[in-house]
């Protein structure tokens, strides 16, 4: 296996949308209007906005790849979450994603716990993912890993708002 997972800089931001995008397009591309999946693409994964991303120290990426070129990705920082209980200093996972062809490796796995060690790195804190209301092995995967669903918000996808939940795993303390 020629599996490797690591941190992406700002050169990889092409890398990033690409790999993105795919992994969006494929987990939930044919829920949408192809305008809205086309609007939400186009936005929220453009290159400068992965860029941007990638050059601020308060969050990273991480690329899955398998021979060089990139089969997954992770994306983490502060929590951006619209939840009352969210305070300075909480961390979110803010997307994983593994291509389907990779699923069931173990590989999604690692990417969450690379995420999360990262977003540990100074300690325990309050972690933070959203999640879409109708992805149940998602949901399964977290809760296996301590996250409980707390809220929920309206996600949008260019005029489409999704249900999204909001799910939360408390600072765990050293034993």
């Amino acid at each position: 296996m020629d599996f490797a997972i690591r941190r992406a800089t700002p050169d990889d931001a092409g890398t990033v949308t690409k790999i993105a995008a795919a992994t969006f397009t494929e987990t939930f591309g044919h829920l949408y209007p192809p305008e809205d999946l086309d609007f939400f693409l186009r936005t929220s994964y453009a290159i400068e906005a992965q860029r941007r991303d990638l050059e601020d120290p308060r969050k990273a990426m991480w690329l899955l790849e398998k021979g060089g070129v990139a089969v997954g990705h992770a994306f983490a920082g502060p929590c951006g979450l619209p939840h009352p209980d969210v305070a300075e200093g909480d961390g979110e996972l803010k997307r994983l994603y593994v291509l389907r062809e990779f699923h069931n490796g173990g590989w999604g796995g690692k990417l969450f716990e690379t995420a999360l060690q990262w977003l540990e790195r100074d300690g325990p804190r309050t972690l933070w993912i959203g999640v879409w209301s109708e992805n149940f092995g998602a949901q399964r995967f977290y809760m296996r890993h301590g996250f409980e669903k707390v809220g929920g918000y309206k996600f949008p996808v260019g005029k489409t708002l999704d249900d999204e939940f909001i799910l939360r795993r408390a600072a765990r303390q050293a034993a």
